[in-house]
């Protein structure tokens, strides 16, 4: 399917963010999807073939690089801090619903693999949403239990609309590389072969502005940014869609299957074959089939037919 989008970009705190928009063959009437990829992927990775066909259905899409990747300015480069990616997600939410005369006010947040778990957690947060989809998520190694869940929840909350990041001393991972073929000698952020496989393939295209190197900042806050804490105060249809025998670590089924319970709206769960990255190689079975999935729910979900 061929490519059709309009460039974009919108205010993120200190940043400039970028991506594009692919406009509905009914674009007024029709709802739009807001989507970022996970850790370090640009959007012309991968999901500009899942915005295409989102497209072809009848769906509006914006597609963004996070903060300091890609084609968005950033502060810092090569950075992952979760806070900084969440916030990114609702800033192109309000940025969405400015463009009331380009779409029906129906918006879907669509987040892949690390960005998967934070629509979970920031999809909590905003007022208005169509519906979440949680699209091969890394919601964590182990589960995490709160004995103070509303108490947590709020405070996280106020934390990421109002919280001084700043005020709290971070962990750091690297700077390293994303991936690598060899461990021992080159450690990467990413260890398995196939992450390796589909990063090198996917960010060597032409154009990506893909670098394999990252580092990853993860402010100490007194409540972590996870949706263990924030999968029970979901309000809207949610959406989580993993992979079969998932090689990331923090794609660990149980957890999945955890947070996927505690959300107490409207929900589906669906596995694909191919692991964590089969569905991300367009023309795939496992990308038909998410395709299909995804694209059925949202339609349910919204005023298309």
């Amino acid at each position: 399917m061929p490519l059709d989008y309009t460039l974009i970009e919108f205010t993120s705190g200190l940043n400039i963010l970028r991506g594009r928009w692919y406009a509905a063959q009914d674009g007024a009437t029709a709802p739009c999807v807001i989507m970022a990829h996970g850790t370090t992927a640009t959007i012309s990775m991968g999901l500009e073939d899942y915005a295409s066909q989102f497209q072809g259905a009848g769906l509006n899409v914006i597609l963004y690089d996070h903060a300091g990747f890609g084609d968005s300015d950033g502060v810092e480069r090569q950075v992952i801090n979760p806070w900084i990616q969440a916030r990114g997600f609702k800033d192109a939410f309000l940025h969405t619903q400015n463009l009331k005369e380009l779409h029906n006010g129906q918006i879907f947040l669509w987040g892949d693999s690390y960005a998967a778990m934070l629509v979970l957690v920031v999809g909590a947060f905003i007022e208005g949403l169509a519906g979440i989809v949680a699209h091969i998520p890394a919601t964590g190694v182990v589960n995490i239990q709160s004995s103070t869940l509303k108490a947590d929840f709020d405070e996280l909350k106020t934390m990421f609309e109002v919280g001084d990041l700043s005020e709290f001393e971070a962990e750091v991972i690297g700077p390293l590389p994303v991936v690598s073929a060899d461990q021992l000698n080159a450690p990467s952020l990413l260890k398995p072969i196939q992450a390796f496989s589909w990063f090198i393939t996917h960010g060597g295209r032409f154009g990506s502005h893909w670098q394999n190197l990252v580092s990853k900042v993860t402010p100490n806050t007194p409540v972590p940014l996870v949706p263990h804490i924030t999968a029970a105060f979901i309000k809207v249809p949610t959406m989580m869609l993993v992979g079969l025998n998932d090689e990331m670590i923090h794609c660990n089924p149980e957890v999945q299957k955890t947070v996927f319970n505690a959300i107490n709206a409207p929900k589906e769960f669906h596995v694909v074959d191919g692991g964590h990255f089969g569905c991300l190689y367009a023309g795939s079975s496992p990308f038909k089939k998410a395709v299909q999935l995804e694209i059925n729910f949202m339609k349910r979900n919204s005023q298309i037919m």
